[in-house]
Formats: C-alpha cells, structure tokens, sequence
C-alpha cells in the first residue's frame, strides 16, 4: 500500500505544474506535504505557496489559490482549503479513511509499503573488546543498532548486522604471557575460568607489562607469536575469545539481540595489501616513522595538519587500519549499499577520517554506498556524571539488565500477587527489559539521557508499560466480547463515525509514513514518538466508543486488532516483546 502523503504529494505536484509549470522550473515545483501540526485545521498540509510567492512576486494566498484551483483530491480528500499567510490544508475523507483500514488489516506489511528494490544494509553495532565486560556505555549501541537493523529488516531490506569486536591487538600478547605464569592451567583447558577472571588478569597484565622489562619482552614476543599464526598462541588466544563470547551471549539473549561476529581479527589479512595499495596510489606520507594519510579539511587543535595513522613506525596497525580495511570488505565483497555505524558521538572524527580516506582511495564510492555515523550520546545517572556504581566504577550491563527484571517484579508482585510465579517472572523480564530500551530509544540519541528505573517503570506518560498497557486493553476488549476475531475480519468493514475513531484511523495509516521518517533520519525516538499517540488515541477511542454490545462492534473491532497489530510491530522494531495480559 502506498502512503497517503506521497498520493497526496502526487496530486500537489499536479497542481503545482498545472498552474506554474509555464513560469517556473522543476527544481521549484516539488511538492511539500506533510501531517499537519494541528489536526483541528486539517490532516496533512502544503507550505509550497509561502516560497513560490517569493519567486513570482505574488501574495502566497494568491498562489495558493491557483494551486487549490488545479487540485483534484478525488476520492480521498474531504476538503481542501486556505489557512492563514497561504498554507494549503486537507482533510481526508472518513469514508476512504475507513477503505484504508479495511485494506491495511488485510496487509501482511501494516499497510507499509514494500521497496522495490531492496538495499543491502550493514548496521554495525555493539562491538564490544574481548577480556572485558560489556559495561554500560555498550547499552546504547547495542539497542539503537538493534532497533535499527530490526526496522531495515521489515521495510524488506537485507540486513547484515554486524559485531566488530575488538579481537587483536597487543593486548593479547600480555594476556597470554600473564595466564601462562598465573593460569597455564585455563590455558591447556585444565582448568575453567570466566569473563570477571579474564579481566583481573588483563588488569595485572598491564601493570606487570609497565614494570618488569622481562615480561614486557615476552608479552611483544607473544604477539609476534600470535601475528605470526603460532598454533599455540592462536589456541590460548581462541580460549580467551570463547570465555568472552560466552559471557556477552548471555546478554544478547536476556536482550533477545542476534549479532553475526566479524571482529578486528578477521581483517588482519587484508592490513598488508591495504598499505600497498595505499602507497600504490599515493596516498601515503611518512611522519615520524609511521604511515600516515594527511586529507584537507582535518587538523590538531593547534591548526597543524592531522594525519590518518595507518600503520605505526613499529610496523603496527592500529583502529583506522582495520576500519578502513573492513570498509573496504564491506563494499567489495558484501556488496553493502548502506553502512551504518552505530558508535558514540566520541568517535565522530574517527569516522569522518576514514570515510573520507575510503573515498580518497576510491574504495567508497557515496554516490553508489551511504555510510553513516549513528551517533549517540552518554548514559548519565541522577548526578548527571557518566552512570557509575555506588563504589564509582562503571556499571556492569549485565547487573544494570538483571536490576530492571528485579524492580520490575516487585511492582508486579504488587500490583498482581495472585499472578501464578512463573507467569511473574515472564512478565518481569519483558516489562524490566522493555522499559531499558524503551527508556533509551525514547531519546534523542545525540543527546545524554538520564537513567533512572523509577522514571522508565512508570504506567504513565511515556514508557514502556503504557505501551504495554495499551496491548493488552485490546486483549481484554476482544476476550471481553467473545467473538473470533478472525472470523470478524473476513466478514466486517470498519464504518468510521465518532471523531476519536476517524483520529484513531488516521494515525493508524500513518505507520508507514512514521517509518520512513525513520528510515530516513535513523532517530528511533521518532517511533516511540509515533507509539506514544497511537495509544493515547486509542485510549480517547477506548473512553468515547463503546465497543461490546453496539452497532458497531464489529467495525470498532476491527479499530482495535489494527492499533493491536501496529503496536505489536512497532514494539518489535524497538525490540520489545508484547504481553497479553498485565
């Protein structure tokens, strides 16, 4: 199904070039609709005449006039009219609103229409290092990527979603150095370990690297080994990733999150013939021992030249290294035609630096492949500094996860204590992992937010419950009645005749427009925005139409398996599960 603004936008152009096609060029002639900022003047509106007033030296009443006088709205548009300085309102017809519900119930895809093309899309996201814990500083990347790839996914792309963990380095060369002295053990497989113990090792590693001369050589001797593809090193090395990846699968299933693992290890053979092919093509400069790209447009804060580090002057690669690298990959051999990279706003020069090496390269090519930095902001608790533990070190993601299950199933033990035990501790685990990304996602993701479980817990305003709650209202309507609800859909047509029910329709068949905004300018806020109205205009709906025992039962039944089924899609795009009862 198409969206009704771009049918709408299809007739303004009409219009458009019907009455200034002769005076003025294309270029001025698109169309400018969107939904209307306040729904007592109308649905959708036109802001073209406001500008081409000022190209044909006319009142923008004037102009809008001529353009209404050359639109045809037939059959959708119930009334077409001027509003102040020359704004062009429409209000569609109740009647073909009510068409589109019965069309939309029908629809697999919600009424949202399919691409005719699909787009390979690469969202990178989570990313996490091997050795450490994932902390709450990953919570966003790993539930905006989320949202994302899921939202790619149903619009009928083919998503590849990808976690480049941090899996090389010299860090492993001091890791195994340390477990062979203090856990040969772990190491032969003797002996069973965990992430927390990998972490205390890594951290002594580090502070016996910087002090004994004689282990500092073994660790670089170590990755030597590693680099080299000892048989040895890369045995404990693998060890040391499987423990890590043990520990962060746990997560993603508590966040019910699927990641394909491409980590920095896997561009290792692709860093020397990408230096070749960088000095090949001349993009090489020698700084201080290192190779390095120097490109326009990028300095130090003391207005010097910053150079792209490449390759280090010990014959080491480093971060833009592999990102170049895996950009490269990403094009050639996955044939990516969009490429988000979900990271935290800290890295924007980062990414602005190797985007702009892949082109100078011709590895990346923006008229054939999008790649975008999808920033985000930090995670600040109620002092507004980064969010810490009580002892002031960072927040486990796992303890932050498993805290919101814990507060969410004390207010259901309160709220239902004769729920059976079982059932509490599903409904605790949706609610409590539902409310952290939805909390989260209800942001801006530029911008710091402020955790807090007692603000992303609430039944009001806008949280996850209320979402939740709004579900499962239609599930109790539906019980409440009685009937099969798909026997209803075969046979009811949906008649629309209060106002909250034409309010409730509208926005219903404004899913798809909702995401395409999205699509668009990757802010998922802009959903729960959307799911946010949707449920307080079924809740209007819910308080002014009787739905059990009227007239019109069947048409309002129909109102609410649709608000049942674009709430439960939305919510999954978010990725949050529905509950039928609460």
């Amino acid at each position: 199904m198409q969206n009704i603004i771009t049918r709408l936008a299809e007739r303004v152009k009409k219009a458009l070039f019907a009455a200034y096609g002769q005076e003025l060029t294309a270029e001025f002639l698109e169309p400018e609709v969107e939904q209307s900022t306040n729904l007592q003047f109308g649905h959708y509106q036109c802001n073209n005449a406001l500008k081409l007033a000022k190209q044909l030296k006319r009142s923008p009443r004037e102009v809008a006039q001529k353009i209404l006088s050359h639109f045809d709205g037939t059959p959708f548009v119930e009334k077409a009219e001027i509003a102040g300085a020359g704004f062009l309102n429409f209000t569609l017809s109740s009647t073909f609103l009510a068409e589109e519900i019965n069309q939309l119930i029908r629809d697999n895809h919600l009424g949202v229409p399919i691409p005719a093309k699909k787009q390979r899309v690469i969202v990178e996201f989570s990313s996490p290092n091997v050795a450490k814990e994932l902390h709450v500083g990953h919570l966003r990347s790993t539930i905006i990527g989320d949202a994302l790839a899921r939202l790619f996914e149903f619009l009928g792309h083919d998503v590849l979603r990808l976690n480049h963990i941090g899996d090389w380095g010299t860090q492993f060369g001091m890791l195994i150095a340390y477990m062979q002295d203090e856990a040969p053990g772990v190491l032969t497989g003797e002996q069973k370990a965990d992430l927390s113990e990998l972490m205390k090792w890594y951290k002594a590693s580090k502070i016996r690297f910087d002090a004994d001369p004689e282990f500092k050589k073994r660790a670089q001797k170590q990755v030597v080994l590693l680099q080299g593809g000892d048989s040895a090193s890369l045995k404990a090395w693998k060890l040391i990733c499987d423990i890590s990846r043990e520990a962060f699968e746990e997560i993603y299933d508590l966040l019910d999150v699927k990641l394909v693992e491409r980590g920095e290890s896997f561009y290792n053979p692709y860093l020397k013939p990408l230096i070749e092919d960088l000095e090949k093509k001349g993009l090489i400069t020698i700084s201080d021992g290192a190779k390095c790209i120097f490109m326009e447009g990028f300095f130090t804060p003391e207005g010097e030249p910053l150079p792209m580090i490449v390759q280090k002057s010990d014959g080491g690669y480093n971060y833009d290294t592999t990102d170049l690298a895996a950009l490269r990959y990403r094009i050639d051999v996955d044939k990516a035609e969009r490429i988000l990279y979900v990271i935290d706003a800290g890295q924007s020069l980062h990414c602005k630096m190797f985007f702009k090496a892949g082109e100078l390269a011709g590895y990346l090519d923006p008229k054939k492949v999008h790649v975008e930095h999808v920033a985000f902001g930090v995670v600040l608790g109620a002092d507004g500094k980064k969010f810490k533990t009580r002892s002031g070190e960072t927040e486990k993601l796992i303890d932050l996860l498993l805290e919101a299950v814990r507060q969410a199933r004390a207010i259901i033990d309160e709220r239902l204590p004769d729920l059976p035990s079982e059932e509490k501790e599903e409904l605790a685990k949706t609610l409590g992992i539902g409310a952290v990304k939805y909390s989260d996602l209800s942001c801006h993701r530029v911008k710091d937010y402020v955790f807090s479980y007692e603000r992303m817990l609430k039944f009001e305003g806008n949280t996850a419950a209320f979402q939740l709650y709004a579900y499962v209202r239609v599930q109790g309507i539906k019980r409440k009645v009685g009937k099969d609800i798909d026997a209803v859909l075969k046979s009811a047509r949906v008649e629309l005749v209060h106002p909250t029910e034409v309010l409730l329709a509208l926005h219903l068949r404004q899913f798809g427009e909702a995401l395409a905004m999205i699509e668009r300018e990757l802010l998922p806020n802009r959903l729960t925005e959307y799911l946010y109205n949707l449920a307080e205009k079924f809740h209007a709906f819910f308080r002014d139409c009787r739905v059990e025992g009227t007239p019109q039962e069947d048409s309002r039944l129909v109102l609410c398996e649709a608000t049942a089924r674009i709430l439960r899609q939305g919510l999954n795009i978010l990725g949050l599960k529905t509950v039928e009862r609460m």
